[in-house]
């Protein structure tokens, strides 16, 4: 089995001496870098480099999950996409390795934690949209034409030989836009 690293700081200021001496004493022989870029985003390009360059049977090695990245939900969907390429994952300070049965039931807690959070974010902002709307405020994208415009521009459309495109562009939307604000007042 290839154990391959990955080590990740935010800033340039910051060291991978740590890292990259933990990934070598785990056995690996080829270590991936990003330095300077957040962990919020899964766009890197070493991590991008990385997983080009993972095999059937490699094993991912990080010192830490959050060098991986800062989202758990992301972190799941990865870990669960190397499962499905054959690919081993371990993280050294979490003691996951879900080439063994009990690093297995550790990624699969994590990956419930991490679907028990999305079901309480999306609870949690269903219930404040309801309770907006309860309050009267509008949810949603904001109308393209206000009242006063719809009632304009029917009246600009009923003309005779009224031009739709020319409108729609005077009031800055798409004709079919024009069309279908028109028909609600």
């Amino acid at each position: 089995m290839r154990r391959i690293g990955y080590a990740r700081v935010s800033t340039y200021e910051q060291n991978l001496d740590l890292q990259l001496t933990a990934l070598r004493d785990a056995g690996c022989r080829e270590i991936f870098t990003d330095q300077g870029i957040s962990g919020a985003s899964f766009d890197r390009p070493g991590l991008s480099d990385l997983l080009a360059a993972l095999k059937p049977s490699d094993m991912l090695v990080v010192w830490r999950l959050d060098r991986l990245g800062r989202s758990l939900v992301e972190l799941v969907r990865l870990v669960s996409q190397l499962g499905e390429r054959q690919v081993e994952f371990r993280s050294l300070n979490e003691a996951i390795d879900t080439s063994s049965p009990g690093g297995r039931l550790l990624f699969h807690l994590l990956a419930a934690m991490a679907e028990f959070e999305r079901s309480l974010i999306s609870e949690r902002t269903r219930a404040g949209m309801a309770a907006a709307q309860a309050r009267g405020k509008h949810i949603g994208r904001q109308p393209a034409l206000n009242i006063e415009q719809r009632r304009a521009a029917r009246f600009e459309i009923e003309k005779p030989g009224a031009d739709l495109a020319a409108i729609a562009n005077r009031y800055g939307v798409h004709p079919r836009t024009l069309r279908r604000v028109v028909k609600q007042c």
